[in-house]
C-alpha cells in the first residue's frame, strides 16, 4: 500500500516483508501502546485505524495516576490541566468542594493524546496507516489474514484495539455485561470559565447509575453525562439540565458527540488463536466511573509485549495466554469491584454521595484511586468496605 505525501507525518518507510510480526487494529491508547511496545521488543509492526488522524474522540480525557505512570515521556506534554479540586453534587443540588495541594488527576484532549501515542509508536519502529477499514479476519497455517478495503495484510499475531463495536472483538467473541450511553459537548472557554481551572465537577443523576461531569481543558470545557443505554431522550435531558445547573449553557458549543461504553462479562474471551483484544475492544474499563484509558494503556502494553514474545521464538500460545492471564489477574478484579460499586450506587446514590462529599475517609479513598495509590479492587478486597456494601446493598 503506497503512502501518499500528506500522510508522511504518520508513517515511516514500509519494510519489504509482506508478513508482519504484529498487526494492530485501532490506534487509540490501547492500540498505539501495543504497537510501540511490540516494536520496542523487536517485532515488525503495522498499526492501522479506520479514521483519518488526527481525529476527535468522545472522552472526558481524565488521566489517573496509573495512566500517567504508563505513558511514555514524550506523551506527557499533552497534559493540559492538573486537577487539585473536585466538586460533588447530587441531582443538581449545592456542590460540596474538596481541594488538595498535590494534583490527583490530569486532563487531556484525546485528539492530541492519541496523536502523540501514534507518534511514539512510529518512533519505536511501527508503521502507521490511517483510513483503513477492516472487512474480515481469518486464521490459517499459523498466520492471520486481515482483509481491508485496500491490500490484505498478513501477520503472525493480530491485536484488536478497534473499540466497543470493532470487527476484531466480534471475531474473538467478546461478550459484554453492560452498556452505557455517554453524551458530551465541548464548550469554548471564556474568561469567566477560568473558575474551572484545576477543578472538576461531578453530579450524581436521578437515573440509576447516572452521573455528569465538567472537565476543563486549555481551550474548552468538556461537559457530559452518562447512564445506562436505552433512554437517549432522558440522557439528553440530563445533559441540558446539567448545563443549566452549572451556568454553562450560554457558552458556544464547539462540538457535540456521543458514544457507547461497555464492560466485559467475567467469562468473555481475551484471545482467539493468534488474535488478542485490548482496551475497549476487550470491554476493559471500570463499570462505575467508566474510566477506560488506564485499562487501555496497560492492556495495550501487555498485549504488545506478549505479541513480541510470540514472534521471537517463544511458543505463540504460551506467550499470548500470558497476556490473558495477566489481564484476569490484574485488571479483572478492579472491573468486578467497579461492577459491585455500580450496583450499589444504582440503589443508594445518596449514600455514595455522602461517602464522597461528606466523609473524609471516602474522599481519601476517591483521591487515592485517582492518583493511582489504590485501586477499587484493592479497596473492596478488605473486609470492612466489602461488608459495608453487602449490608447496605441488601
Amino acid at each position: 500500500m503506497e503512502e501518499s505525501p500528506d500522510r508522511a507525518a504518520h508513517s515511516n518507510d514500509a519494510p519489504a516483508a509482506v508478513i508482519w510480526d504484529v498487526l494492530v487494529v485501532g490506534a487509540g491508547p490501547a492500540g498505539s501502546s501495543a504497537a510501540r511496545v511490540a516494536a520496542e521488543g523487536g517485532a515488525s509492526v503495522l498499526l492501522i485505524d479506520r479514521a483519518r488522524f488526527p481525529r476527535y474522540k468522545t472522552c472526558g480525557g481524565g488521566l489517573i495516576g496509573i495512566s500517567l505512570d504508563t505513558l511514555p515521556g514524550s506523551v506527557l506534554a499533552t497534559v493540559e490541566q492538573e486537577v487539585r479540586e473536585v466538586r460533588f453534587s447530587l441531582r443538581g443540588g449545592a456542590p460540596r468542594t474538596h481541594r488538595r495541594a498535590l494534583p490527583f488527576l490530569a486532563l487531556v484532549q484525546r485528539e492530541r493524546l492519541d496523536e502523540a501515542l501514534v507518534q511514539a509508536a512510529i518512533t519505536a519502529g511501527a508503521l502507521f496507516r490511517d483510513s483503513v477499514v477492516v472487512k474480515s479476519v481469518e486464521e490459517s497455517d499459523g498466520l492471520v489474514t486481515v482483509t481491508t478495503d485496500g491490500t490484505p495484510e498478513r501477520a503472525r499475531v493480530v491485536i484488536g484495539a478497534d473499540g466497543t463495536s470493532g470487527r476484531i472483538g466480534r471475531y474473538v467473541g467478546v461478550q459484554n455485561r453492560g452498556t452505557d450511553l455517554a453524551l458530551e459537548v465541548e464548550l469554548i472557554r471564556t474568561p469567566e470559565s477560568r473558575a474551572y481551572d484545576g477543578s472538576i465537577a461531578f453530579d450524581w443523576g436521578s437515573a440509576p447509575g447516572s452521573y455528569a461531569w465538567v472537565f476543563p481543558k486549555q481551550e474548552v470545557l468538556t461537559v457530559g453525562v452518562i447512564q445506562a443505554k436505552g433512554e437517549p431522550e432522558q440522557t439528553r435531558a440530563y445533559l441540558d439540565s446539567w448545563l443549566r445547573t452549572t451556568g454553562l449553557d450560554h457558552l458556544e458549543t464547539e462540538r457535540s458527540s456521543g458514544h457507547l461504553t461497555q464492560w466485559r462479562a467475567p467469562d468473555s474471551p481475551l484471545r482467539r488463536g493468534s488474535v488478542l483484544v485490548a482496551g475497549d475492544a476487550a470491554g476493559l474499563l471500570d463499570p462505575w466511573t467508566r474510566e477506560g484509558i488506564s485499562y487501555a494503556l496497560r492492556s495495550g502494553c501487555w498485549a504488545g509485549e506478549a505479541a513480541a514474545a510470540a514472534t521471537s521464538g517463544v511458543s505463540v500460545s504460551d506467550a499470548l495466554e500470558t497476556y490473558a492471564r495477566r489481564v484476569l489477574r490484574e485488571l479483572d478484579p478492579d472491573i468486578r469491584a467497579g461492577e459491585r460499586l455500580l450496583h450499589f450506587f444504582e440503589k443508594h446514590p445518596r449514600i455514595v454521595h455522602f461517602a464522597l462529599a461528606h466523609s473524609g475517609t471516602g474522599m481519601k479513598l476517591f483521591l487515592a484511586v485517582c492518583d493511582g495509590t489504590k485501586t477499587l479492587g484493592g479497596i473492596l478486597a478488605h473486609r470492612l468496605p466489602s461488608r459495608a456494601l453487602r449490608v447496605f446493598g441488601s
